[in-house]
């Protein structure tokens, strides 16, 4: 994967993180509700694995956070 696009899924993965523990969930209770694994979750977060869109739509939904939160990224 080009290292620009290795930047973006860091910086998603940030933003992730950010709302997960601003809800107050865990890495293992999100994963849980999303219905996938704790290692996948985790892999999200440090940009390990990429995360598809019917993933991320949940967790809008389950962090009542709009899609777009997501991709903004900061510098």
């Amino acid at each position: 994967m080009d290292i620009n696009q290795i930047k973006k899924y860091r910086k998603l993965g940030l933003n992730v993180a950010y709302y997960r523990k601003e809800k107050g969930y865990t890495q293992l209770q999100l994963a849980e509700l999303l219905d996938i694994d704790r290692s996948h979750m985790g892999n999200i977060e440090l940009a390990n694995s990429g995360v598809s869109l019917d993933v991320l739509f949940r967790m809008s939904d389950l962090l009542e956070v709009p899609i777009y939160k997501f991709f903004e990224f900061r510098d």
